[in-house]
């Protein structure tokens, strides 16, 4: 098991159900502002919300490993034992969805629910893995994430009624460090296809989904729901990639869906 790296930051709120929600790539923990306020409700005892910064990303150090989901999924569970939790509900969306899949693979014991959000199960296609090479070489070899900037990353997450988000998003991409954008990358295009971990889960499960989400095709979803026939779907209308950031509202809604289940036991 990898060590936990020396500076972590974690976003908290709230005294309930413990949540942790894991952020997008090239993004971090503060696209999670709205629901670390909305989540935990009035009272606060809705939800113990922990967003975490991911590897290399918001103030999180990037360490010394190997480009791995499985050290970050690893970052997960000794978080939790910092924290006094054993079993949290993890919600991940795009690469955070990866990152809550693998914590699934190894440490399912730690799971209480699972929220998958605009993200899949399977592994990379060639062709993806080929250009997630490219952009980390290219980041790597320029020291700057200017390409992310160029290639519009920022826009093409978000939904046709979304762009007047792209300049929060921008500012997110444009933070992060090429190191961890590299990094990142790597360990994306080397994770495995994770539909047999799905079908093999003891615990409620939740999807959602964009239904203009332009980098996650709806077949991903369906697929997810094949392995997963008792998961609950969410898909929110023209919303893009980014869907706690598009709809929160929605995306909430089925957030409190999957912790009234996971509470019902």
């Amino acid at each position: 098991m990898t060590e936990l790296p020396a500076a972590v930051s974690v976003r908290e709120s709230g005294t309930g159900t413990p949540l942790v929600l894991l952020h997008a790539y090239p993004l971090n923990a503060s696209m999670w502002s709205s629901q670390l306020d909305a989540l935990p409700g009035l009272t606060g005892d809705g939800a113990r919300v922990l967003a975490p910064d991911q590897r290399g990303f918001g103030g999180t150090e990037l360490g010394a490993d190997t480009p791995s989901l499985d050290a970050v999924a690893d970052d997960l569970a000794l978080l939790l034992d910092a924290a006094g939790i054993e079993r949290a509900v993890v919600g991940g969306i795009s690469m955070g969805g990866y990152v809550a899949l693998a914590f699934a693979r190894r440490h399912p014991g730690r799971l209480a629910g699972l929220l998958l959000a605009n993200t899949r199960a399977t592994a990379d296609s060639d062709a993806v893995r080929v250009n997630r090479e490219r952009i980390a070489a290219a980041v790597t070899a320029r020291d700057s994430v200017q390409l992310l900037l160029d290639e519009q990353v920022a826009a093409g997450q978000l939904g046709p009624d979304s762009q007047h988000l792209v300049e929060r998003v921008q500012s997110m991409v444009a933070a992060a460090s090429p190191a961890s954008v590299a990094w990142a990358l790597r360990a994306m295009a080397a994770r495995p296809d994770s539909l047999d971990v799905l079908a093999g889960l003891r615990v409620p499960v939740a999807v959602v989904a964009g239904a203009q989400d332009a980098l996650v095709a709806p077949e991903e979803a369906e697929l997810m729901l094949r392995a997963r026939p008792d998961a609950e779907l969410t898909v929110i209308p023209r919303v893009g990639h980014l869907s706690p950031l598009e709809a929160p509202e929605a995306f909430d809604a089925a957030v409190r869906a999957l912790l009234r289940r996971v509470a019902a036991g």
